[in-house]
């Protein structure tokens, strides 16, 4: 029930006196202004040490590495040129040009970094000499001693040769030398940086913390002045409201806020009141359906027993009674009568198996569902025991995948295998029923699948099969109650899986279901 809020008194003029609000305003507009320059202070300072580190981190330092990545190739370019004349392995010319492809790559790399790098135009140059004169190496000497060594063996590397090595890599050694010291000069201005920031980082902090520590002090005066001495009495008020006196008036005349919230708390008093005489009135209604509830339930059980006992009775004896009149005056009555009697024993059968099935779709969930770790094999091969002489009577070939553990109750797994196997052999083609069980794992369910290779369904009958009493043939053509597959998706909705008709599984009929799979505890 919807109870509308009370009516709020209007707030009490200021009086020229200033209130709560406009004392924390002033207050607060001082307090932003220093924590508004504070906090931008901090903020640039903070932009340009983070430029400052990540120029460190991403650009300098790792330039400095990829320089250090150029020395070694070029040291390892020398010893596999030595060791090639010495030895003349082709193993060492592949190493020499895998060597040349890390020096690339690494020169490569400071190429492109360099724009994030200050002095870079200085430091471009000197990367370019660097370049020059290792080309000037390894055409000199490098290249010469791969191109001889075919033809001249060991002599290949002759003195002549060391000797322009030697002259050859010196402004190479000289070069990289000026680009590392030019990379520790780098590195030493960007760590003075990161330090200068963090300082004035510090400082600015320092001046926030003061200012917050001013202003609390001023804010504790006005708190204490406008807020806290009018709060303890409204506070006094409220008690008493809490205590039982729920007609007790909230009157607090200043400041004018609390004034108004006093006007407020009053209207959520009456609210409350009202809300709480509505609750009490719905817990009872509840109570009253509950009971209601129960007692339907209690008729339905009841009337479970009676179809599974009075119900059924009946009809036992009109079977069998028709039946002894069929023995006893067979011999007198004529064709007709015979057929009358047939039809007679045939709906008594029919409305039997009806009320068995009713009774097993009502049961599902209400009477020994307990729902325990099981190994699905055990209930498969009930159902396949149950069905056996079906089974050979049909000439059928039953199979299934390795049936694993899941979560559910072994009466109602049976049943659910033994209706959708029944359903396979009695639903069969000319030729002798193939039905498979098969199985995949679905996340945290188990899928389960059943194919025959039987008449199928229509697939335009996929959620139609699915309902009570809807049946897609005659009986004459086919028995049953239409009741089966209801109560199959009931049995598998009951564990919290779902089952469905899989319209693209080819000839035959293919269901497929879902179960909760167990945790294994070896896992």
């Amino acid at each position: 029930m919807s109870v509308a809020p009370a009516p709020l008194s209007p707030p009490r003029a200021a009086d020229g006196r200033l209130t709560v609000t406009r004392w924390f305003l002033l207050t607060g507009a001082g307090m932003a202004l220093v924590v508004g320059l504070a906090v931008t202070a901090i903020l640039v300072t903070l932009g340009q040490t983070k430029a400052a580190r990540d120029v460190l981190i991403d650009a300098i330092d790792p330039a400095a590495l990829e320089m250090i990545q150029i020395t070694t190739a070029l040291q390892a370019q020398g010893n596999s040129i030595r060791a090639y004349g010495l030895t003349n392995e082709a193993q060492y010319v592949q190493a020499y040009r895998q060597a040349i492809g890390d020096e690339q790559a690494a020169t490569a790399w400071i190429t492109t970094t360099l724009p994030r790098l200050p002095r870079s135009s200085e430091m471009g140059a000197e990367l370019r000499r660097l370049e020059a004169a290792i080309a000037v190496w390894r055409h000199d000497y490098a290249e010469r001693v791969v191109a001889a060594v075919p033809t001249a063996g060991r002599d290949a590397l002759s003195r002549e040769l060391t000797t322009v090595n030697v002259q050859r890599f010196t402004p190479v050694r000289a070069s990289l030398g000026r680009l590392r010291s030019l990379l520790q000069e780098l590195h030493d201005l960007g760590k003075e940086r990161l330090q200068t920031g963090w300082q004035t980082i510090y400082v600015t902090v320092w001046i926030l913390i003061v200012a917050l520590l001013l202003a609390a002090l001023g804010c504790t005066l006005i708190v204490r002045h406008a807020v806290l001495r009018p709060v303890a009495r409204l506070t006094r008020q409220v008690r008493a409201v809490a205590a039982g006196d729920f007609r007790h008036e909230l009157d607090v005349e200043r400041p004018a806020e609390l004034w108004e919230l006093s006007g407020h708390v009053s209207g959520m008093r009456d609210r409350i009141m009202a809300e709480w005489q509505s609750s009490a009135e719905a817990r009872q209604r509840l109570a009253d359906q509950a009971a209601e509830l129960r007692r339907s339930n209690a008729e339905l059980e009841q009337f479970a027993y009676v179809a599974s006992h009075d119900l059924q009775e009946p009809l036992r004896k009109v079977a069998s009674f028709t039946q002894m009149l069929e023995q006893r005056y067979g011999d007198r009555l004529d064709d007709r009568a015979l057929q009358y009697i047939g039809f007679a024993v045939d709906g008594a059968k029919r409305m039997q198996q009806l009320i068995n099935d009713l009774l097993d779709f009502s049961r599902v969930g209400r009477m020994g569902g307990e729902r325990v770790p099981t190994d699905s094999g055990g209930p498969l091969r009930g159902a396949l025991r149950n069905l056996d002489g079906l089974i050979v009577e049909t000439d059928a070939s039953v199979t299934h995948d390795e049936m694993p553990k899941v979560v559910g109750n072994p009466v109602l797994l049976t049943q659910l295998f033994q209706n959708l196997v029944a359903n396979a052999l009695k639903f069969r083609s000319p030729e002798p029923p193939r039905v498979h069980i098969g199985v995949r794992r679905d996340g945290e369910m188990w899928e389960f699948s059943c194919a025959d290779n039987g008449i199928g369904v229509e697939p335009r009958f996929a959620d139609r099969i699915f309902l009570i009493f809807q049946r897609l043939h005659g009986r004459e053509a086919y028995s049953g109650t239409g009741i089966g597959l209801a109560l199959c998706r009931k049995i598998v909705e009951y564990h919290g899986g779902r089952i469905w008709l899989d319209t693209e599984a080819g000839p035959g009929a293919t269901f497929r279901w879902t179960l909760p799979a167990a945790e294994d505890p070896d896992e």
